[in-house]
């Protein structure tokens, strides 16, 4: 018999945080998406999660994606990881309180990167835990970067790299809006709704880059054009992507189940 093909899930920080008000965690929507996950019971899967509230504004006031400058950033590096494995922590607990046999791997355990690109990755835990049916689950996270000293390692990163290695079929990514637009929906106008593309293809892809919404301020991982532009190089190789609300119900679940789910499918053709 066949391996199943992989899939790679990505929850977005934007979709489980308050990025507003920081350290503050959607718990409703974790739990939610626990059980979503729980019912679906696709196998092999892998969860990554993003920082949001947790992971960017730490990040952000000590200058981690840049690289080490001086002593005084070390305390913020440390607290900008330790952060991240505080909201790691609320999405293992749903997780395993759900029957889920999840085990969080630490990216910055097992990654390292180079001028800000993953140059490390020792992925056979992750692989030895998917063979028995566990649920990996990693993070965006604070990693040591070979000529930088230090940076920030996004999920979105993480989440095409794994992609690659594994060769994975499918990536899910569940943000906090319904898709990709032709422009950003949460500045709408009224003259000029922004419209969600329901299917793109790559060379599509690459034409909308530039009108895609820039991040804001406190996103230190480039919002979701910065999350396109690391999706690539796996569209490249034929991974297809959902693109859907994770903050609604049901919609997770859908996608686990390769249902039609409102959203955006990318394909390579």
């Amino acid at each position: 018999m066949s391996q199943p093909e992989c899939i790679i899930l990505k929850i977005g920080g934007s979709a489980i945080t308050e990025k507003s008000e920081e350290l503050e965690a959607r718990t409703h929507i974790i739990n939610r998406l626990a059980e979503e996950i729980r019912k679906a019971d696709v196998k092999p899967l892998v969860l990554v999660h993003g920082g949001g509230s947790f992971g960017h504004p730490s990040a952000k006031r000590n200058s981690i994606k840049e690289g080490f400058r001086n002593p005084s950033q070390l305390i913020g590096f440390a607290e900008t990881h330790h952060f991240m494995t505080v909201l790691n922590g609320l999405v293992m607990d749903s997780l395993i309180m759900n029957g889920v046999p999840a085990v969080s791997i630490t990216p910055s355990s097992c990654m390292a990167t180079e001028d800000g690109r993953i140059k490390i990755f020792e992925s056979a835990p992750l692989r030895m835990l998917m063979k028995i049916g566990c649920l990996p689950v990693l993070y965006g996270d604070a990693v040591t970067d070979t000529k930088r000293g230090f940076t920030i390692l996004s999920g979105d990163q993480i989440v095409s790299a794994l992609a690659v290695q594994l060769n994975a079929r499918r990536i899910i990514m569940g943000v906090d809006v319904d898709g990709l637009f032709d422009s950003d929906p949460k500045k709408q106008v009224a003259q000029k709704p922004a419209t969600l593309l329901r299917h793109v293809t790559l060379s599509e892809l690459h034409r909308l880059m530039n009108s895609i919404a820039r991040p804001d301020d406190a996103d230190v991982t480039g919002g979701m054009s910065g999350k396109l532009t690391e999706l690539v190089p796996a569209i490249e190789q034929g991974v297809s992507v959902t693109i859907t609300n994770a903050t609604k119900a049901d919609r997770i679940f859908k996608a686990l189940r390769n249902e039609r789910v409102e959203g955006t499918a990318i394909e390579k053709e």
